[in-house]
């Protein structure tokens, strides 16, 4: 019970956070207008295992982070959870993610950088990972973080791979609600984390 009920805990931070149809619009605004159905694919793809890659380095490395810095977790969880707010307050104003200028690159060499870092996998990821690591009991809540995140990762992945025809269906105007939505929950997400932070950081100066 345990188990599942931390899956969707880990599983809904981390959809709000990546927020895949917001990312998937600023996606195409970076690539050229003529892009084809297989080149969008196979940046899909390489954005895809980007995120994938960035997820597990920062799950490995995370603890060696806090103890290089001598950062205590809750003081991790009320940074991590003022980063979120910032990011939350972008999301809700209607820019989920910073755009970047489209340059002569090939749209292709654009997968891992700037569309898999920093727009899919930012600062808000990468401190949220590191929160969950720390707050993990045993072995199986690690299954649950990386089973979760694994599974956003394939949502993002054929998110990116139909964007045009989820830009053609929802529109510029359902992709921005959808975004602002996923702005309140990671907001709400946010304050839980500073909350829990700062009374555990009281309690150990008390």
């Amino acid at each position: 019970m345990d188990f599942i009920q931390n899956f969707l805990q880990h599983s809904i931070t981390f959809f709000a956070i990546m927020d895949p149809i917001g990312v998937s619009a600023i996606a195409l605004s970076l690539l050229s207008e003529n892009i084809t159905k297989i080149q969008i694919s196979t940046i899909a793809k390489k954005s895809s295992l980007t995120i994938v890659i960035a997820f597990f380095v920062v799950l490995i490395t995370g603890d060696l982070v806090l103890k290089i810095f001598s950062i205590s977790e809750n003081s991790l969880k009320v940074m991590g959870g003022i980063i979120l707010i910032m990011t939350a307050i972008t999301m809700v104003n209607g820019s989920s993610k910073e755009k970047t200028p489209s340059d002569s690159k090939m749209d292709e060499e654009k997968a891992i950088i700037p569309i898999g870092i920093p727009i899919a996998f930012g600062t808000g990821l990468f401190t949220t990972i590191i929160i969950f690591k720390s707050q993990a009991e045993n072995f199986t809540d690690i299954i649950s973080i990386a089973l979760a995140f694994s599974i956003n990762a394939l949502i993002f992945y054929f998110v990116l791979k139909n964007s045009i025809y989820i830009k053609k269906y929802l529109g510029a105007m359902g992709q921005s609600i959808i975004t602002k939505l996923m702005g309140l929950v990671v907001g709400a997400i946010a304050i839980q984390f500073i909350v829990s932070g700062v009374v555990h950081l009281a309690k150990s100066y008390l």
